[in-house]
């Protein structure tokens, strides 16, 4: 199996796939902490996001992370006010954040729109750009760190991050970071990381559960390529991986994808 081929995980509610997922992602980060002393994960928003941090932040497994040795980034960002609840960034601080003792140099957490930048956007966007670049290895191809997870819900559209369907961000090839504008779900500005960005993390975790997210799987892991389906182009330099339940797998052809391993 090569590294992009996607590996399922299937549980049985959202309530254990959040459970499980955190405790994947511990033992993951305690992995690259004793291998390297250092992690570096992007997270993502929305209910099934939140709900892993919410799963972690419960999980006496927690302590087991040294949290001021880890790198978190965002995937995406709503363009909004710093304090304004919509954000990602909000929200996991509500979750988790504020609830472990992290290094704030090593949150990195995208613009907002009453920032240094103001409205513009597209500045932002190369800010942060700038910012992931500054954190990438001598040489690196794509200029990003190297993410040991990057997270990545799944909407109904199958839009990943702030990549939509037909979009232009999900035709950009060379930034790795995009200005958002007129996005099909509010708020219409947006900042997010593009694919050749997500590519080039060891990787990549890809979250739905629900029945409204059936027929997004299915068409994602049907691989229509990135501009119909922008899930089905994001994919890990070592291991891509979908974590479900059982209603956001219902349409799945049980024959097509193997099993990935605890």
């Amino acid at each position: 199996m090569t590294a992009g081929t996607p590996q399922l995980v299937v549980h049985r509610d959202k309530e254990l796939m959040a459970q499980a997922a955190a405790a994947r992602l511990i033992t993951r980060i305690v992995d690259a902490q004793a291998a390297r002393g250092t992690a570096s994960v992007v997270l993502t928003g929305g209910r099934n996001g939140n709900a892993l941090l919410a799963a972690i932040a419960a999980s006496p497994a927690r302590d087991a992370v040294d949290w001021a040795r880890l790198d978190l980034w965002w995937g995406d960002e709503r363009f909004v006010p710093a304090a304004d609840p919509d954000r990602n960034a909000v929200q996991a601080r509500g979750e988790l954040l504020d609830r472990v003792p992290l290094d704030p140099a090593r949150v990195h957490v995208m613009p907002a729109s009453d920032g240094v930048h103001g409205s513009d956007v597209e500045a932002a966007a190369a800010a942060y750009a700038e910012e992931l670049a500054k954190a990438a290895a001598p040489g690196a191809r794509v200029r990003v760190p190297a993410f040991d997870v990057l997270l990545l819900g799944v909407g109904p559209d199958t839009h990943v991050a702030s990549l939509f369907p037909e979009h232009p961000g999900i035709r950009e090839t060379e930034r790795t970071v995009v200005g958002v504008r007129g996005a099909p779900k509010p708020p219409p500005t947006r900042i997010s990381l593009t694919l050749p960005a997500i590519r080039a993390a060891r990787e990549v975790w890809l979250l739905a559960a629900g029945e409204d997210k059936a027929d997004a799987v299915a068409l994602a892991l049907a691989g229509p390529g990135e501009l119909q389906a922008p899930a089905s182009g994001a994919r890990g330099t070592g291991r891509t991986l979908w974590l479900l339940d059982r209603a956001a797998a219902a349409r799945i052809p049980a024959q097509l994808y193997p099993p990935a391993s605890a």
